[in-house]
């Protein structure tokens, strides 16, 4: 099992709002609609709540993604699709690709479990 992790920025010219809509309405069903995200076990968007932003010049991350795939294998696999380019060419429509931060993780290490009533 691996995990894709990206922290997300939102382009300069959206405000949270905005950001937050296109991510969740739009980018987010058209990744599940493509032969990429075949290969994904699980996908998450992690919003920044509305109520944490500070103004228009915040400049912390807008929220995170984490997509799971079975193996590095399956990672790379769901890259090669022919569609993966309809996901790559959306990013830049409301991301700041420049502040973009992927990292690719293994199983994780679980320290605590239940304990938060989740």
């Amino acid at each position: 099992m691996v995990k894709l992790t990206c922290l997300v920025r939102r382009k300069q010219d959206m405000t949270p709002e905005e950001f937050h809509a296109y991510w969740r309405d739009v980018h987010g069903p058209l990744v599940a609609a493509t032969k990429s995200a075949r290969h994904v076990l699980r996908y998450e968007q992690h919003h920044r709540p509305l109520a944490d932003y500070r103004g228009d010049d915040d400049p912390g991350f807008d929220g995170h993604t984490e997509q799971w795939f079975e193996s590095e294998e399956t990672y790379r696999a769901s890259l090669a699709e022919e569609d993966f380019s309809v996901i790559a060419e959306d990013i830049p429509n409301f991301l700041d690709v420049e502040k973009l931060h992927f990292v690719l993780t293994e199983v994780p290490v679980v320290i605590i479990d239940g304990k938060a009533g989740w």
